[in-house]
């Protein structure tokens, strides 16, 4: 299923981290490098059967940056089981920051300061964990990315869509930019479309089995467009994209155009329509 992915993901695109330093409020307050996305709504790729259309989520604090080589190579370094030749099978396959083979990891002006990539779910959750953070859920980072440079959901605005397909169409980028030379959303949040594919903690919640027509179990005269029918925007060809990701994915597996961000609490999210 990941070959297949790869295959058919040619579009590049879409998840800096220290420990907290100050209280804010009853919250811990992050660094300097976290911003806060405030309580919102977004909209849901499929709503279900009985599911609701909007989806409401708590405030909550996310990375500014994606997490760089640097970064990443500084947690190896405290946690030496997470190292390329130290990792263990079961959480990580056999690219696993494959890229360091090639390149220093700690070069500022080399990829030291370009989004850590070829990092698997568990190695991604162990670095926010180390951190005092999370990765973020499904629903936190797709409120965060609905946000264009001036509005904290832009997707109403048909050129900030236009521009988020455009990126989605484009192959995937073979040196990616510094996290500070990337753009940067109405909350502050730089290079979330159009650098890396980004992990979410819960990303095998898209209960999606693949080539529908292949399982014996389903009708196999089901076409390829049905899975349009049942969404709530069919126009938003970018969140289709982002979903076969998801689902394709494996805890395991790692991909040269994969990246993340850290997230902290406030994280939770209650149904607000139907």
């Amino acid at each position: 299923m990941l070959t297949a992915l790869r295959a058919a993901l040619t579009a590049g695109l879409l998840l800096t981290s220290a420990t907290f330093t100050a209280a804010y409020g009853q919250q811990a307050a992050p660094a300097a490098d976290m911003v806060r996305i405030n309580a919102g709504e977004y909209s849901p790729l499929f709503k279900g059967a009985d599911g609701p259309r909007r989806i409401r989520v708590e405030a909550f604090w996310l990375d500014r940056h994606a997490v760089t080589n640097a970064q990443f190579a500084a947690f190896i370094r405290a946690e030496p089981r997470w190292a390329p030749d130290n990792i263990k099978p079961v959480f990580a396959d056999d690219t696993y920051l494959d890229h360091w083979r090639e390149h220093d990891p700690t070069a500022a002006d080399g990829i030291g300061n370009q989004p850590v990539t070829n990092v698997s779910w568990f190695a991604a959750r162990a670095y926010c964990k180390a951190q005092g953070k999370r990765l973020p859920t499904e629903d936190e980072w797709e409120l965060a990315a609905a946000a264009s440079e001036t509005e904290p959901n832009g997707t109403d605005d048909a050129a900030f869509r236009a521009r988020i397909l455009e990126w989605y169409s484009k192959p995937a980028i073979t040196r990616l930019p510094a996290v500070e030379d990337t753009w940067t959303n109405y909350w502050g949040v730089s290079g979330i479309h159009g650098v890396t594919w980004e992990l979410v903690d819960d990303f095998n919640t898209a209960l999606v089995s693949g080539e529908s027509r292949g399982d014996a179990a389903l009708e196999n005269k089901l076409y390829c467009g049905a899975g349009a029918a049942a969404a709530i925007d069919p126009s938003d060809y970018a969140a289709f994209m982002r979903y076969a990701m998801r689902s394709s994915y494996r805890a395991k597996s790692t991909l040269r155009s994969l990246g993340f961000r850290c997230a902290s609490d406030n994280k939770n999210q209650t149904v607000v329509s139907q």
